[in-house]
């Protein structure tokens, strides 16, 4: 957390008095509060379709997961005051019928779903641990824990996903390009407003 007295409010800039750069922990803590909200919706619809089927216990154990994510990057932002995206509503809305059309498809559709949003968020974990490397990982050494531990819990899933044949579902390379340029597109987003 900031050091005591310094301001990590929305708009602030510049480094905190402890060498922390705010601008980078408030752009990683908000983008990755909104992954994670946004993967607890697309579980919720999954479930909302499949959570009696057999698969159910599986995505249920993996939303577990993701809502443990989600708390801790709730108690992030309000120890570093960093403010939601104002898209939260949209990812609300969004990540529920992600989840919903996937698990329409199936296991194997939702699955897909799976291992392509795990596979991007994966990726997304790399870089901000590759960014913090290179500010300073003994500063950042809690979020780098976090982030580390959270990207190996995704990889998990998107194993998962490959090992409940995502793969073979419909139009899988469609679907898995198309939901990975969704994500690319809701983290830009998210780390900016």
């Amino acid at each position: 957390p900031p050091a005591r007295g310094a301001s990590a409010g929305p708009g602030s800039a510049g480094v905190t008095p402890d060498g922390i750069n705010k601008a980078v922990v408030e752009r990683i803590i908000r983008v990755d509060h909104a992954g994670e909200y946004g993967a607890n919706r697309i579980y919720a619809g999954q479930m909302a379709v499949l959570g009696r089927s057999a698969v159910g216990p599986v995505i249920q154990q993996m939303w577990n997961q993701e809502k443990d994510h989600l708390k801790k990057f709730n108690e992030l932002m309000v120890a570093y005051r960093v403010r939601p995206t104002v898209l939260l509503p949209i990812w609300n809305v969004a990540g529920f019928v992600l989840g919903a059309g996937s698990a329409l498809l199936g296991k194997k559709g939702a699955m897909a779903c799976t291992v392509a949003v795990e596979e991007s968020i994966s990726d997304h974990y790399n870089n901000q641990i590759r960014t913090l490397m290179e500010e300073d990982p003994e500063k950042y050494r809690e979020l780098l824990q976090i982030i580390k531990q959270f990207r190996d819990d995704e990889r998990e899933h998107h194993d998962i996903g490959l090992e409940h044949n995502a793969e073979s579902a419909p139009a899988y390379s469609v679907l898995k390009i198309a939901i990975q340029l969704g994500c690319k597109a809701a983290i830009f987003l998210s780390e900016r407003i």
